[in-house]
C-alpha cells in the first residue's frame, strides 16, 4: 500500500502519487468553454489527492467536436483554462489534457463541416455522411495536434494524453472498418498506423522536454473489422518508439462496442431520457426497444481489463503501462501495484467521490461504493457527468421510472 502513495517519475514531470483521474468525457463545458464547473470538479478531485487529473477531450480542430460541451482549441479560452490548471496546481496536483478529434463521431450542426474520416460512408451513430480525408488534409491535420501541444503549455498542463482509441479519428485510420483507402494510409497495418505515426511524430517535437506525453491506445476493439489483439500490440510498441512518457491501455469502440468500454449494462431509459433532440433516430429506437441490441451489455467486473493489460507487458518495454478499468477500492489499487503497473487511471468513483484517494490513504480497503448502474454515463448526453447518489444529495429530482432502472442494474 505504500507504494501507491510514492512519487512517480512521467518524463519531466513527478507525480505526488500513482492516482491518474482519467479522461472520462464531464459535458461541463458550455458552447465549447471551459466552465466554473469543469474547473470546481478537477479543483475537487485535486483535493481529493490524486497525483494527476485530466481535462477530458479537447479537440485539435472546431471539425473534431462532437458535443457542445467538449473544448476545442482556440485562443480565446486559454484565460479560462489557466485560471483551471492554476487552482489544481494550488491543490498539489498535475493536471493533463486529452487531446483528440472525433472524425466520423459528429454531425455538421457540431462541427460546422461535412464530418471527416479516413473513408467517405455514413456512421450510423451520428447519423451523418462522412467524407474521406485526403493526404493533404491528412498532414495538416498532424500538424494541428503537435501545435495544440503549445496551445496546452500556453494554459497551463503539464501533461497531454492522445486519444488514439475507442473509434475517433486516429483509430478510424487504424481499424479495417472505417479505413477502406488504398493509398499510403490505407491496407496494411504499417499503412494504417501512418497518420498516427505523423502525429506522434508532431507531438514528440513540440513536447521538448517540458511536456509529458501519454497516449491512450485500444488492446483491442472488440467488433467485427476492428484492431485485433494481436495487432494492438503492434500498434502499442509503435507508439512506445516515439519514446512517449505513457501509453494507457483501454479497449473497445464507442459506437460498436461501448460496453467493452464501461463495463456493465447501459441504463437505456436513462440514456433515451437525457439523450437531446437532435438525436431523435436513436431516441426513437432505444424507446422502442432496441436499446440491448444496439449497445449490448458486458458484464461487470473488477479490474476487467486486467488480463488483457497483463499481455502487454512483455510485449511492450521501456514505455510505462498505465492501467485503467473497472477499480472499485483500494484493494484493486494495490493488485494494480502487485501486477507490476506503475500508475493507474480511474473515473466512476472519482465522479461518486472525488475523496477516492485520501480515503484510500486513510483505509487500503476502502471501496467507494460505486453501484455500476451507469446512470452517470446516460445523463452526459446532454448533462454534466453525475453519479445519481450526488444528483439526488443535491437535490435534483430523477424520475421513479429511472430510479427504478438505476435500482434493478447496481451491483450487489
Amino acid at each position: 500500500m505504500d507504494t501507491l502513495f510514492t512519487p512517480y517519475r512521467l518524463g519531466p514531470l513527478t507525480l505526488r502519487n500513482r492516482f491518474i483521474r482519467s479522461a472520462a468525457f464531464e459535458n461541463m463545458c458550455r458552447d465549447n468553454r471551459p466552465t466554473q464547473m469543469l474547473q470546481d470538479y478537477h479543483v475537487s478531485v485535486a483535493r481529493g489527492g490524486v497525483g494527476m487529473t485530466t481535462v477530458a477531450y479537447c479537440a485539435v480542430d472546431q471539425s473534431g467536436v462532437s458535443f457542445d460541451g467538449q473544448l476545442y482549441v482556440r485562443d480565446e479560452i486559454l484565460p479560462d483554462l489557466k485560471r483551471l490548471t492554476d487552482a489544481v496546481h494550488k491543490e498539489g496536483a498535475k493536471v493533463s489534457i486529452q487531446l483528440g478529434h472525433c472524425g466520423n463521431m459528429t454531425h455538421y450542426a457540431t462541427c460546422h463541416c461535412m464530418p471527416l474520416s479516413a473513408s467517405t460512408g455514413f456512421n450510423l451513430y451520428s447519423p451523418t455522411l462522412h467524407r474521406r480525408m485526403n493526404v493533404d488534409e491528412i498532414h495538416a491535420m498532424a500538424r494541428k495536434f503537435g501545435e495544440a501541444v503549445d496551445f496546452c503549455r500556453k494554459a497551463g498542463f503539464d501533461c497531454v494524453e492522445i486519444h488514439a482509441g475507442h473509434a475517433y479519428l486516429i483509430s478510424q485510420f487504424l481499424a479495417p472498418r472505417t479505413n477502406r483507402r488504398h493509398d499510403e494510409y490505407g491496407g496494411s497495418l504499417d499503412n494504417r498506423m501512418r497518420f498516427l505515426n505523423e502525429v506522434l511524430d508532431e507531438v514528440m517535437a513540440h513536447a521538448n522536454d517540458d511536456m509529458a506525453v501519454i497516449v491512450k491506445t485500444n488492446m483491442w476493439d472488440d467488433c467485427r473489422g476492428g484492431v485485433t489483439r494481436e495487432e494492438g500490440i503492434r500498434i502499442a510498441q509503435e507508439i512506445a518508439r516515439h519514446k512517449v512518457h505513457g501509453i494507457v491501455l483501454s479497449g473497445g469502440t464507442v459506437s460498436a462496442s461501448p460496453m467493452t468500454i464501461l463495463g456493465g449494462a447501459m441504463p437505456i431509459r436513462t440514456l433515451a431520457h437525457y439523450m437531446p433532440g437532435s438525436m431523435w433516430w436513436l431516441k426513437a429506437a432505444l424507446r422502442m426497444g432496441g436499446g440491448k441490441m444496439l449497445i449490448p451489455t458486458v458484464p461487470f467486473r473488477e479490474l476487467y481489463f486486467m488480463d488483457e493489460a497483463k499481455r502487454f507487458q512483455d510485449a511492450v518495454k521501456d514505455v510505462p503501462l498505465i492501467y485503467v478499468g473497472g477499480i472499485q477500492s483500494g484493494d484493486n489499487c494495490q493488485r494494480i501495484m502487485d501486477e507490476g503497473f506503475p500508475l493507474f487511471q480511474l473515473a466512476h468513483v472519482l465522479i461518486k467521490d472525488p475523496d477516492f484517494v485520501r480515503h484510500v490513504q486513510e483505509n487500503p480497503h476502502y471501496n467507494a461504493g460505486c453501484t455500476r448502474s451507469n446512470y452517470c454515463v446516460g445523463r452526459m448526453y446532454s448533462r454534466e457527468m453525475k453519479c445519481h447518489e450526488c444528483v439526488l444529495r443535491d437535490g435534483e429530482n430523477i424520475p421513479a421510472s429511472l430510479q427504478k432502472e438505476i435500482a434493478q442494474l447496481q451491483l450487489h
